[in-house]
């Protein structure tokens, strides 16, 4: 197996001419020292392997590249191991078969990513076929119908069990959990949905494409007094938040929360890349003056929830009323440009490669 370093993010563009006898993948070679670095990566090729008995052989065409990444990137348990393929949602399409429970032609969702070509056993590791809903792009299976769709439903109908004409705030608004969030919100019924995001550029895409009520932009002032500006055209407070960011967003949350709301804590961008400021607001026991609720939300425990959301999503998908909001980078050898461009915030809605057709 040989392995290069990624300078500059640099899978040189002549590598990617994929032949049928050879297979790419990321590993990670080094710890990142706070934000990751392209140099944290190599890119490695090797022949395409065959499938045992009980394996399919599955060329990729979608690969995800998502913020837990990076929390898995430091070594702690349950960790990415060094000098391995990372690991990620990725969609492909079944090359050859010695699974019976997958037929060449199949479309798969697994998450044995950061490779053009993966070995994947149905049911193992969340390994599925995919349920082809004619008229909805493949870009949707990882984005609103993928994992950050699932999470963002999950937050929305168990964790805080929005009711249609409820006020809510998500963080992080622009991304991919943020954007899924926004959607079903509004086709759950939310009155008014705020939305917080890193530029201009994304605060106009909230309120003009995808139709929030109110955004701002973090940097422009103390998130706390934006959002209770936001908030104060409804009556003063929020219902539900969904919280990607976590520190002062969830701090400024609490404070416009009304009695008996409800966090939905999906992550903490405040956090990454190595930045372990205390992320418990200054208010806390606000939770418990206002009798507020606040759970996490870990999206592997919701898998039983896929054909629900597929089944709420997709005629809205058909319809056009929502989209899948997609940032795509083209080629696998800009896996890594598109991971770090992910969490240096380019993207707007779900960052993901498109490996091949």
């Amino acid at each position: 197996m040989n392995a290069t370093p990624c300078p500059g993010c640099g899978f040189l563009p002549s590598v990617w001419a994929m032949t049928t006898k050879t297979a790419h993948a990321v590993h990670q070679i080094a710890r990142p020292a706070g934000f990751p670095a392209a140099t944290d990566f190599a890119r490695t090729s090797f022949p395409v392997p065959q499938p045992a008995p009980g394996t399919a052989l599955v060329e990729n065409i979608l690969l995800s590249v998502d913020p837990y990444h990076r929390g898995l990137m430091d070594g702690r348990e349950g960790g990415f191991e060094l000098n391995s393929p990372l690991e990620g949602r990725t969609v492909g399409r079944v090359t050859a078969s010695r699974d019976p429970g997958l037929a060449e032609g199949d479309l798969v969702f697994h998450r044995e990513g950061w490779r053009t070509h993966s070995l994947v056993t149905l049911g193992r590791g969340g390994t599925r076929r995919l349920r082809g809903h004619e008229g909805v792009p493949l870009e949707a299976y990882l984005s609103i119908l993928g994992g950050t769709g699932l999470t963002a439903y999950a937050a929305l109908t168990r964790t805080a069990a929005l009711r249609a004409g409820e006020d809510l705030f998500v963080s992080a608004a622009a991304g991919g959990v943020g954007t899924a969030t926004g959607h079903i919100a509004r086709l759950l019924g939310a009155r008014r949905i705020i939305g917080s995001a890193g530029s201009a550029a994304k605060v106009r895409h909230l309120t003009g494409t995808l139709g929030f009520d109110a955004a701002f932009d973090y940097h422009d002032g103390p998130v706390g007094e934006q959002l209770a500006e936001a908030a104060a055209v409804s009556g003063g407070g929020i219902d539900v938040y969904v919280d990607n960011v976590g520190g002062d967003h969830l701090e400024g949350a609490i404070d416009v929360l009304r009695e008996y709301g409800r966090i939905a804590w999906v992550g903490g961008l405040s956090m990454y890349n190595g930045d372990r400021s205390p992320a418990a607001p200054r208010n806390l026991f606000e939770v418990v003056h206002k009798s507020l609720r606040l759970e996490g939300v870990l999206v592997s425990n919701h898998t039983g929830l896929q054909d629900e959301l597929e089944d709420f999503l997709v005629p809205h998908l058909r319809s056009g009323r929502i989209s899948t909001d997609t940032t795509v980078v083209q080629g696998f050898d800009r896996t890594v440009e598109a991971f770090l461009g992910m969490l240096g915030g380019d993207n707007v809605g779900k960052m993901l490669v498109r490996i091949g057709g």
